[in-house]
């Protein structure tokens, strides 16, 4: 008996741009306090492209390029590319803002370079912008479980393929939906820095040092009038160069 030949699935890759939602097209009633399109623009052209890449691949009948194109690696580099635009991008304008409300009340240049984010509080606000990714990161393990399974999948495994399609469309949606998140916290991440920026915009500097400086002249005047007005005896040394 003759060893049945397995024919593989041709695999059909299928159009993304639905699944992305507003990533392509945002729908806001405000825009955010930092700009983010053209972050969100080269995001939602990058995935456009790896599904142009895997389209090509599976036109050559490649599987490995097409599975390759549209990994969880690929994804992961877009979405991890936009996230560290962004939070560049807030950490430079929270600095800027930082800066601006220090000049505006005369801040020392030394102590306004203190004030600026560390970089620890940069690292924190980018892991604060990353945390909405987790959905996405999930879909992306599930569609690297199924991408095994339709590698060697027959044209009988019509389920295998189906299943990645779905996983594909799944990860769009939740790209959509960790991009949303992303733009939440960036609103957020103004909301928790504007206590910080208050108060160096109301900063005023310490009086001590005018008052340790200008009491003792102060005394020393009073002194040198009581004692030229006559109520206080003058020493013999401001006597003599006084002529008293």
């Amino acid at each position: 008996m003759s060893t049945p030949v397995k024919i593989p699935m041709p695999l059909r890759v299928p159009e993304l741009a639905p699944s992305l939602g507003r990533v392509l097209v945002p729908r806001r009633l405000e825009e955010p306090w930092v700009p983010l399109d053209d972050i969100r623009e080269e995001l939602a052209t990058r995935v456009m492209e790896i599904g142009g890449e895997a389209r090509a691949a599976a036109g050559r009948d490649e599987r490995d390029k097409v599975l390759e194109a549209l990994s969880r690696r690929a994804w992961l580099a877009a979405w991890d590319a936009a996230v560290r635009r962004v939070g560049d991008r807030v950490t430079g304008a929270l600095d800027q803002e930082i800066d601006r409300a220090a000049r505006r009340v005369r801040t020392p240049r030394r102590r306004r370079r203190r004030l600026l984010l560390a970089g620890s509080e940069k690292r924190a606000i980018a892991a604060r912008l990353a945390a909405g990714g987790e959905t996405l990161v999930a879909a992306l393990d599930a569609l690297d479980a199924v991408a095994g399974r339709v590698r060697d999948a027959s044209v009988l495994d019509k389920g295998a393929h189906a299943d990645w399609q779905e996983a594909l469309r799944t990860a769009a949606r939740r790209l959509e939906a960790a991009w949303l998140a992303l733009e939440t916290q960036v609103e957020d991440e103004r909301r928790e820095w504007a206590a910080e920026i208050d108060a160096v915009a109301h900063w005023r500097p310490p009086l001590w040092p005018l008052i340790a400086l200008w009491t003792p002249v102060a005394v020393l005047l009073v002194w040198l009038g009581f004692v030229l007005g006559g109520y206080l005896p003058a020493p013999s040394w401001l006597a003599a160069w006084l002529g008293f």
